[in-house]
């Protein structure tokens, strides 16, 4: 907390005036937003919630901290990770790049190392990182082929209890989706994923009884109120369509719940007539859409001493003029499928406006990385900015947008409950000895 903003007023009752605010994360703006989207306002927080919303410069009967104009944020939301494999990288590292490197380099790791542990720490590691880059709430998968799931699951209820009030988590299942065929594990993973609160989810692929498969899922899914969260068409092969036969299975079994579609990479490399047809059915079938642009990037269209043709996301203009729910994410982070990364949600939104043009203008696209996952997520309380919500905060320096995104903000001020947090991430070094290295 070495940076000018640690000095919010410590009394119960207070002003961040002089604000800048992204429009469209804030409910009940005091003034119409500038071209670029941004509104000034002063924020009254009172007992670790925003008492109100005012206009910018209006608030002088309280102790306040002026932001010259620093952007607001609300805390963020990040949808789509995998902190039960995150930080491997040093001990298992993917020799080319390559997924299929990715699939096997994981899998040894898991096979050989993943004891509860050993996932703990990885974990709680992983969750010490978003918290201190300012996200509050966060979706993990959790790689559940047996045994993994009986070792795993646990752990993210050791997690979820220890994290609260600082990140409230959610899991997901993840494994191949024809494992779901035997009437043993389905049945089995059902139970554990209703058990521990979690959302059941598998990877999709263009599997000869993929229909079935689903069919069954979303009739599970539905009998135990369970969301179902997929990965789907990780791949640039145009005819990896399981994206369309998850629209038409929701559509189909008329399913309850809400369903979350990530990656959906191969949408992009199929004519145009063919992916807005799929992209019809999944806005008719309510399907929301998470995009990876880093992990995506890193891993889609990478063959050795060849420049990659294409960025790996999927159409998320298209899907979102359609009426879509449209997120982004961190994805994985220091493993065989993503060498790099920090769970920073401001990261994950600045290369995305890069690599997917959401500028010019931002319009809505902030609430990639906050309101549109959380609502998703069925936490309305999340993302966003608003009279009676808990004052998570997120205070930058940069006062525009090509200042906020020129930057990694890293002097960046966290606020939980209108309090500063030590912002200070853990060191790779306390992982030395399960990574064998240091």
């Amino acid at each position: 907390m070495a940076n000018g903003f640690a000095s919010v007023p410590a009394e119960r009752r207070f002003a961040l005036v002089n604000a800048t605010m992204p429009a469209t994360l804030l409910d009940g703006a005091p003034d119409a937003p500038d071209p670029d989207g941004l509104v000034a306002a002063d924020i009254v927080v009172a007992d670790g919630k925003v008492e109100r919303i005012a206009a910018a410069g209006s608030q002088s009967a309280v102790p306040r901290f002026d932001m010259r104009r620093g952007m607001v944020w609300p805390g963020f939301v990040d949808m789509h990770t995998h902190i039960d494999k995150a930080h491997i990288w040093p001990r298992k590292p993917n020799p080319d790049g390559t997924f299929p490197a990715a699939l096997d380099a994981v899998a040894d790791d898991r096979t050989r190392r993943w004891s509860a542990e050993d996932v703990r720490r990885r974990m709680d590691f992983s969750l010490r990182s978003a918290h201190a880059h300012g996200t509050t709430l966060l979706r993990t998968h959790i790689d559940s082929l047996p045994p993994q799931h009986r070792i795993s699951w646990p752990v993210v209820a050791a997690m979820r209890e220890k994290w609260a009030g600082r990140i409230d988590l959610q899991a997901v299942s993840l494994f191949p989706i024809d494992l779901f065929l035997d009437p043993g594990f389905a049945g089995e993973i059902v139970e554990t994923v209703a058990r521990h609160m979690g959302v059941l989810g598998a990877v999709t692929f263009m599997v000869p009884e993929l229909d079935r498969a689903l069919d069954l899922m979303m009739r599970a899914a539905a009998e135990r109120g369970l969301d179902l969260d997929f990965h789907v068409d990780e791949s640039a092969d145009p005819a990896a369509r399981s994206l369309r036969a998850i629209a038409e299975a929701a559509i189909r079994n008329r399913f309850p719940g809400r369903i979350v579609a990530g990656h959906c990479c191969s949408l992009a490399r199929q004519e145009d007539s063919d992916a807005g047809a799929t992209m019809d059915r999944v806005a008719e079938a309510g399907i929301a859409i998470v995009s990876l642009p880093l992990c995506n990037m890193y891993l889609q269209d990478r063959q050795g001493g060849r420049t990659p043709r294409w960025r790996g996301i999927t159409l998320l203009h298209e899907l979102r003029a359609r009426g879509v729910s449209v997120a982004v994410a961190s994805d994985n982070t220091r493993d065989p499928f993503y060498a790099y990364g920090d769970l920073d949600a401001v990261e994950v939104f600045r290369e995305a406006v890069r690599i997917a043009h959401f500028d010019h203008p931002f319009g809505d696209w902030p609430q990639t990385v906050t309101r549109t996952p959380a609502d998703v997520m069925r936490r309305p309380d999340r993302g966003r900015i608003a009279t009676g919500l808990p004052a998570d905060l997120v205070l930058f320096p940069a006062r525009t947008w090509t200042e906020l995104l020129s930057r990694p903000q890293a002097d960046r001020t966290v606020l939980r409950s209108g309090r500063p947090i030590d912002t200070a991430l853990p060191d790779f070094r306390e992982l030395d000895d399960i990574m064998g290295t240091g």
